[in-house]
């Protein structure tokens, strides 16, 4: 995926965010319901996510220096969790406490019909939001499905905005049925319950966007299909006997590190082992463009000279 193409889901969830969180928080003064109250702050912090993921992308793209020396590609990783701690905080614990409050302190709705109108509108325009990132993510996601793409993906933003807009979208029909129920019913019970539905909803988006933002910020190495490419590339050579071992770790989305050891038959001169390793590089990264740091050490196969 190319940088561009994350830019463009992040730009069209911030604008779609942005509109809508000032049409609930006018819906929530007409109507005094606890379900758009809580949209809207779901829609506010969705806002300030989209924000931060521009940013990390922004930052990250600054260049390597000395207290830095691979640079800053993690700071999308680190922006990206960011973004998961304030959909939990923002999010989820404000309306898990406004709808507790609301069914202690039930109040009557006023005007629903301007609710369900702002609430079917932020559904068109979160649907286009979800629609543009389910675009631009097809090409990463290649044949995995989309639960092993938000799993496996190194790049964070488009899963991110995924699961934030699938959130929203259900949010949003989650506080549809609440206030719905409020007015077929009378009991503003139902609005306080369906904003409890929603926190619970956004914290457990907010759980699985932690656990893996984490997982890429402490430091995540090539997959099984990657890792194999790069094997078989390294041994691709007569003159490399063994890959005696291989460590890799994503710096940032597009940069991997690569280190490992490799056996060469003992004949080679000096300058041919130099030759080879550059070799290895090459094909390396001409099969992995994003293994842009390479490190080889040349060794002897000591297993095989220890069995003759």
């Amino acid at each position: 995926m190319s940088a561009g193409g994350g830019t463009k889901a992040i730009l069209a969830a911030l604008a779609a965010n942005a509109g809508i969180a000032v049409a609930k928080f006018g819906g929530f003064l007409f109507t005094g319901s606890s379900s758009m109250l809580a949209e809207a702050v779901h829609s506010v912090a969705d806002t300030s996510n989209q924000g931060l993921l521009l940013l990390g992308k922004k930052t990250s793209q600054r260049k390597p220096t000395e207290e830095h020396p691979f640079g800053y590609g993690r700071d999308r990783y680190f922006y990206s969790f960011v973004v998961a701690l304030l959909l939990f905080t923002l999010g989820s614990v404000f309306a898990v406490y406004e709808g507790v409050h609301k069914i202690q302190h039930a109040e009557p709705l006023e005007s629903a019909w301007v609710a369900v109108v702002i609430l079917l509108i932020a559904t068109g325009l979160e649907t286009f939001s979800f629609v543009t990132a389910i675009r631009e993510s097809r090409t990463l996601k290649g044949p995995l499905t989309w639960w092993q793409f938000i799993r496996q993906a190194k790049t964070p933003e488009l899963p991110v905005v995924l699961l934030e807009d699938l959130g929203a979208l259900i949010g949003l029909v989650l506080a549809l049925g609440g206030v719905g129920l409020t007015v077929l019913t009378g009991n503003p019970v139902f609005d306080g319950i369906g904003t409890v539905c929603i926190g619970l909803l956004l914290g457990a988006i907010a759980v699985v966007l932690i656990v893996e933002t984490k997982s890429l910020l402490i430091g995540e190495g090539a997959n099984r299909e990657v890792l194999d490419e790069i094997i078989a590339e390294l041994g691709a050579s007569e003159r490399v006997e063994k890959v005696i071992h291989i460590r890799t770790q994503y710096l940032g989305p597009d940069e991997l590190l690569v280190a490992a050891k490799i056996g060469l038959v003992s004949s080679l001169s000096v300058p041919e082992v130099a030759a080879e390793i550059d070799a290895a590089e090459a094909r390396i990264r001409d099969k992995v463009p994003a293994a842009r740091l390479i490190y080889l050490e040349p060794d002897l196969d000591r297993s095989r000279a220890a069995a003759s």
